[in-house]
């Protein structure tokens, strides 16, 4: 599973599985209280996995895994690499607002060309919504950088965890 993807700032995979999915989430359900370097946590098929509190820090991300069921003797298990949703959402907020703004100094920009006044001060004001844009992008990929060692311990974690799924 490649995690050295430039564009995507939250990776996804998908692997198919030899195994029914109850077992696996079994298998997942019974590491909650074997181990302690990983919080694991089941709703449903849905398994997430995170670092606990004291090894986490701003970055730190969690790896979200979907097990579906294709028949009795196979599965498909989707993942999905991202930070705290409460990081990932605020940078989605900033996403946005940055978005706003630049739809609306063009709005202003347009307006004030129509009215044949001057909007260099709009236009320079949506130059600096995508330099605060592409800032934005660049923090998202230096947090996702500082974490690559991170989820390569929840990638190895989930590997060692279908392994023993595989295993008769």
């Amino acid at each position: 599973m490649p995690i050295d993807n430039d564009i995507a700032l939250r990776p996804r995979f998908k692997i198919k599985l030899n195994t029914d999915n109850q077992s696996v989430l079994r298998d997942f359900e019974a590491l909650k209280t074997t181990q302690s370097n990983f919080i694991v946590t089941r709703l449903d098929n849905h398994v997430f996995i995170k670092f606990p509190k004291e090894k986490q820090h701003f970055w730190s991300p969690q790896l979200h895994l979907e097990i579906d069921e294709i028949d009795e003797n196979s599965s498909l298990l989707h993942g999905l690499f991202g930070p705290n949703p409460t990081v990932w959402t605020m940078f989605m907020f900033f996403h946005f607002i940055v978005a706003g703004l630049f739809i609306a100094f063009g709005i202003w920009a347009y307006t004030n060309s129509s009215l044949d006044k001057s909007y260099a001060m709009q236009v320079s004001f949506m130059l600096l919504m995508i330099i605060i844009w592409i800032s934005l992008y660049f923090a998202g990929s230096i947090g996702k950088a500082s974490s690559k060692d991170e989820m390569r311990a929840l990638n190895d974690f989930m590997n060692s965890v279908i392994e023993n799924a595989k295993a008769p």
